[in-house]
């Protein structure tokens, strides 16, 4: 009777032992938004094999398309390449060492960029920025997930199933 009780003992701590495993320790690596600079999870895009993605928004003030893409090396984003169609405010006018810019069909490219960065900050937009995550060639409006107008961190993070559960996830 006792080595039964023993058994039942020790089953029941490694269910325990595994609920928590599975609960609590980060394990999905996702893109990750996140309420400002806090740790708070507004939502998040489960990552495959594809460590590449694309961020889409509308210039606030020449009104057309501005195309950013990422590469993700371990827990940082690389800018790679940068498309646009007008040299506006707050759009560059060349390259920097090392790219190469070229025109081609009306949009300005700068090519073979190689910038570095933990995470990106975005302010979700409200008029007319219609900011959307490229991910493996489907476009995500993060309006639709995430408060226009809400600051958010973008950040490279493993997530627990229960942070999983009480996210939004983009890609479903």
């Amino acid at each position: 009777m006792r080595k039964w009780k023993v058994a039942v003992i020790l089953l029941f701590v490694s269910l325990l032992l595994f609920f928590f495993f599975l609960f609590f320790i980060p394990y999905k690596q996702v893109i990750a938004f996140t309420y400002e600079d806090k740790e708070h999870l507004l939502a998040y895009v489960s990552l495959k094999n594809d460590q590449t993605f694309q961020l889409k928004y509308t210039h606030s003030i020449h009104l057309s398309d501005v195309l950013e893409s990422y590469r993700i090396d371990d827990k940082q984003f690389t800018l790679t390449e940068l498309a646009y169609e007008d040299f506006a405010v707050g759009m560059p006018s060349n390259a920097e060492k090392g790219e190469v810019f070229e025109e081609k069909d009306g949009v300005y490219y700068i090519k073979n960029m190689n910038r570095s960065f933990p995470f990106i900050d975005l302010r979700i937009g409200q008029v007319r920025a219609n900011h959307r995550l490229i991910y493996q060639h489907i476009t995500y409006t993060l309006s639709n997930s995430i408060k226009p107008g809400t600051w958010v961190r973008i950040s490279i993070k493993k997530i627990t199933l229960w942070q999983q559960w009480k996210g939004v996830n983009i890609n479903g």
